[in-house]
């Protein structure tokens, strides 16, 4: 919670009337729903409108991963549909009409379309994902449609802890939650961690 009410401190101090975009990015597991939903709730009690944009809500649909053979591969970054991404994440930035987001519900492993809403009054639209920072193509087109970039620092160590707590939550066997951290999940938070843009803010 700190670090929500210290990213809810510098947000606050940075606002000047017009609509912030921020980039909260940092590795699988890392806590970047929790940091978005506690730093959003915090803003909230400081009477600022904000809204919460996950970037899952852009994974490919199970099927149309085994139709590219990269069901094997799923939160990698080539599983998500980049394009609609950053086609949100502009009509964001312009915050002259209401725009609807997809949300990806874990409990299903599927996105739901226009399962919320970033009204015109919005503030301050708080985006969470893996690869906002990412310095590969065509993600590094990303980093200039944010205001300000935070980035979460979590050792390997401890991720790994987290996602199999994750997936055995989620119901899957203990050894295959095993294989699969180890054979996607961490590859993909390697990739994040050594290949980032600059963030004006590390947590």
């Amino acid at each position: 919670m700190r670090s929500a009410e210290k990213l809810a401190n510098t947000l606050v101090g940075t606002l000047s009337g017009k609509r912030q975009l921020v980039a909260i990015a940092g590795a699988p597991g890392s806590g970047k729903s929790t940091l978005a939903r506690d730093a959003a709730d915090a803003l909230a009690a400081r009477g600022r409108k904000t809204a919460v944009v996950p970037m899952d809500g852009f994974h490919y649909d199970d099927r149309v991963l085994a139709e590219l053979e990269l069901a094997h591969r799923k939160g990698a970054p080539e599983t998500f549909d980049f394009n609609g991404f950053e086609s949100l994440l502009k009509r964001l930035r312009s915050g002259d009409e209401t725009v609807a987001i997809p949300i990806f519900d874990r409990g299903m492993e599927l996105s739901r379309a226009a399962a919320g809403l970033v009204t015109p009054e919005t503030e301050l639209v708080l985006v969470e994902g893996n690869y906002l920072l990412l310095d590969e193509d065509p993600w590094r087109r990303l980093a200039a449609l944010f205001d300000m970039r935070f980035f979460l620092d979590v050792r390997l160590e401890e991720l790994e802890r987290r996602l199999l707590a994750r997936w055995a939550a989620h119901g899957r066997e203990a050894e295959a939650a095993i294989k699969w951290v180890k054979e996607n999940d961490l590859p993909n938070a390697v990739r994040v961690i050594k290949h980032r843009l600059p963030a004006d803010l590390v947590l």
